[in-house]
């Protein structure tokens, strides 16, 4: 004990100290051995790494003592800053979710290998060929698919083509019945090369519009037309292209455009600046128009007038030196010209000219708030229309092209235009807040901030598969995001006015895109199956994107504004869906997936579903095939151990099957395979063994609703708990009433169909044959 007194420890025991008493300080002491108590001394005096700890640990909880504080006054204030000090998304700000544990459902599941950023080609590669992709159908296709590359798409389709994967292909190879392909007015042509030839929505840049010499810079009087003939095109512009793609401040240009018209009524040639934002409304206005109107209209073909508008825009720009300008106007001016260039189809040569507008709007500060230099109202408003224009061609190309966006999110503190009239901007005492009533920028401002979402998306994907966020903490952000935005816009539209009509329509593509961007990398992993929770969000949202941009491609109330549809979507969604439901013609969304699929690929009528899927399925294979070896594209050698991973576990499966029936006395014709009809129970108990796992089971109405959510196969490899999914922090989010991962059509029996048509009774089979066909 003596050590104790030598090492700092406290002046004396413990039961001493309590009592008052004075300690002789032997071992033990005098006190301690009287009243039989143990002689323990107080732990020594914490050393200085010790103290420094527990000073940071205490500075720590002050410091998030006074942000909950904050965070308390702001929702009481109604204000949210962000972290930067500039744009704030509705909903919670984010948070850094790297402490957040990984939920047990989602430790397992791993995105596709087949998907990747990046692409690489051969040095011998053509670059004569566009690099456009081809036209399969509306749907337009290149080495990405929402972003990612899919170098072995083609042999994915091969794989999902033949593998035996419904009760009717469990057969030998010989008995498979192979659904002829009748060929559609769309693939009539024998060359497949045909479909990569560029679509009547290709803008493409002129090859020197950087390098055009002085000489060669043509005149205005070249390309100005009749002063009737522009008039009729402004006011196009303004009815078409501004509200969807607004880039100016209404009276501003309106009181340049009479300027210009001045200027050359006396002969003065106008601002090269002006000149290039006149010529840019002109050419989106003639864009926005169709073929029939313009003839009517100007008695010339529409591809020559949108080429005329096109190089006379090009003309100004390099005028105005719009490679070196300071000037708002001439940026402005090189946004608008691009606005229709970077719609359904886009070319490297877009996103170059994007990324360098990119840098010539950050060289001009167009990256930070106006009203960090004391500016206008008026001027700090087209500064943030124009870097945000610029933030979703920055998404746009990097989609079509990639590998990323340019821009991220903490590299500007550029404000989102407010939710006002242009008129009130330039009254004498202009608002400072956003009206809480629709207005000329509402549209404007649903698409900019669903855009900084898609942002978001993109750069919070890389930290899931580092393990620093989670998918579910990612989808909780988006499903508050969403909730944000419908409860400040979605009570302000009418839907019988158009143009409000189609603010509903554009809302509903962008915002079902978050799921989509999310999950649709899980969707064909080769690890692990979807959880059908996770399924019904991306196909509802997938089915949905398509459904609105068919509403703006086909109502006649939207219709001049369904030429932008292609920037807003490219019908890749149909893609996913297509696949899954060959795969599961059980889904209960079937008849309601095969109207969009009907309307995106021009399928003929006269086939039956299945013939339609192979027909598009192979289509796409041929198709892919061609264009990559015209590309010369190169593959990740990694993926080379994938390819034929699914088959593989697909013929596990197979003979695991065959020889469960074989002992039940069934003939092996009579076999069919389990693996992709998620809703039978036998091919669920088969999946356990094969991956340890169970997916959710349909259950009857009988069943207790949680344990449908969460799966209903017993057994020791149960769903709940190998994957312990936490269903009550899930429902927060997506309502179980609503989101139930119920996808199949109930007690929907693949065997029977195929044991109905061979003969066997169907007593023995009972099943439903609803929803296939």
């Amino acid at each position: 004990m003596a050590d104790n007194w030598a090492s700092g420890a406290a002046p004396g025991p413990l039961g001493n100290r309590r009592r008052k008493l004075k300690c002789d300080k032997l071992a033990p002491c005098t006190n301690c051995t009287k009243f039989g108590r143990d002689c323990v001394f107080l732990a020594p005096a914490l050393d200085p790494a010790s103290q420094q700890k527990l000073a940071e640990i205490k500075e720590k909880m002050g410091s998030l003592e006074r942000t909950l504080e904050q965070d308390v006054a702001r929702k009481a204030s109604g204000t949210e800053p962000s972290p930067n000090g500039g744009l704030q998304l509705p909903g919670p700000a984010d948070g850094d979710s790297a402490d957040e544990a990984i939920p047990e459902d989602e430790r397992d599941l791993e995105p596709s290998v087949f998907a990747t950023e990046d692409a690489a080609y051969d040095e011998d590669a053509d670059d004569e060929l566009l690099d456009l992709g081809f036209q399969l159908g509306r749907m337009r296709m290149t080495e990405r698919i929402g972003g990612f590359v899919r170098p072995r798409l083609a042999d994915e389709l091969n794989h999902t083509l033949e593998d035996p994967r419904a009760f009717r292909d469990i057969q030998e190879p010989s008995k498979i019945r192979v659904p002829s392909r009748p060929r559609s007015p769309r693939n009539s042509s024998p060359s497949i090369t045909s479909s990569l030839a560029p679509g009547a929505t290709y803008i493409p840049p002129s090859s020197s519009f950087f390098f055009v010499a002085q000489p060669q810079r043509g005149s205005l009087s070249h390309y100005l037309p009749s002063k009737t003939a522009a008039d009729t095109l402004v006011k196009q512009y303004f009815l078409a292209v501004h509200y969807l793609a607004r880039t100016v401040h209404r009276p501003s240009f309106e009181r340049q455009y009479e300027l210009f018209w001045k200027d050359v009524s006396r002969g003065i040639e106008p601002p090269n600046s002006l000149q290039a934002i006149v010529f840019a409304a002109m050419l989106s206005a003639v864009v926005s128009m169709s073929e029939d109107r313009v003839m009517q209209e100007f008695g010339v073909a529409k591809a020559g007038l949108v080429d005329t508008f096109r190089l006379a825009t090009e003309m100004a720009l390099s005028k105005a030196n719009f490679l070196r300008t300071t000037k708002v106007e001439t940026l402005q001016a090189f946004v608008m010209y691009l606005i229709p260039l970077c719609r359904g189809e886009v070319s490297r040569a877009h996103s170059a000219l994007t990324g360098t507008a990119i840098r010539l709007a950050e060289c001009m500060s167009l990256h930070r708030d106006g009203s960090h230099y004391g500016l206008s109202p008026v001027e700090t408003h087209v500064r943030r229309l124009v870097w945000y224009q610029l933030c979703f061609l920055d998404l746009r190309t990097c989609e079509a092209t990639g590998p990323r966006p340019q821009i991220r999110k903490d590299d500007f503190d550029t404000k989102l235009p407010l939710n006002v009239n242009d008129s009130d901007l330039e009254s004498l005492d202009p608002p400072t807040h956003d009206a809480k009533a629709w207005t000329d920028v509402t549209l404007t401002r649903i698409r900019f901030e669903c855009n900084e979402m898609h942002r978001t998306i993109w750069f919070e994907r890389p930290r899931i598969d580092n393990k620093k966020t989670t998918l579910t903490a990612l989808l909780g952000k988006i499903q508050k995001f969403r909730a944000a935005v419908e409860d400040k816009y979605l009570p302000l539209i009418d839907d019988t006015v158009p143009i409000q009509h189609l603010a509903r329509h554009v809302y509903g593509i962008l915002s079902n895109r978050f799921h989509v961007m999310v999950l649709h990398r899980y969707h064909n992993s080769v690890s692990l199956k979807l959880p059908d929770r996770l399924r019904q969000i991306i196909l509802d949202s997938g089915t949905r994107v398509v459904e609105h941009a068919i509403t703006i491609d086909t109502l006649p109330s939207l219709e001049i504004w369904a030429w932008y549809s292609g920037a807003l979507q490219q019908y890749h969604s149909a893609l996913l869906l297509l696949l899954d439901v060959y795969e599961s013609p059980m889904r209960k969304e079937a008849d309601r997936i095969w109207k969009c699929l009907d309307y995106v690929f021009e399928l003929p009528t006269n086939l039956s579903r299945d013939d339609k899927a192979r027909l598009v399925l192979g289509d796409l294979r041929d198709k892919t095939t061609a264009y990559r070896t015209l590309r010369k594209m190169r593959a990740p050698t990694l993926l080379d151990a994938f390819v034929g991973s699914r088959r593989s576990i697909s013929n596990s499966v197979k003979e695991h099957a065959r020889s469960n029936t074989a002992a039940a006395g069934i003939p092996a014709s009579a076999e069919f395979d389990f693996n992709n009809f998620h809703g039978v129970a036998n091919g669920q108990a088969l999946l356990a063994q094969q991956f340890q796992w169970s997916p959710p089971a349909v259950t009857d109405e009988s069943s207790n609703p949680m344990e449908s959510r969460a799966g209903s196969v017993s057994g020791p490899n149960d769903l709940e708990v190998i994957m312990n999914i936490d269903w009550n922090e899930w429902d927060k989010f997506f309502p179980p009433d609503l989101n139930n991962g119920e996808i199949n059509v109930p007690d929907w029996d693949a065997s029977s169909v195929y044991y109905q048509q061979q003969g066997y009774p169907s007593a023995v089979f009972p099943s439903d044959n609803t929803g296939y066909q």
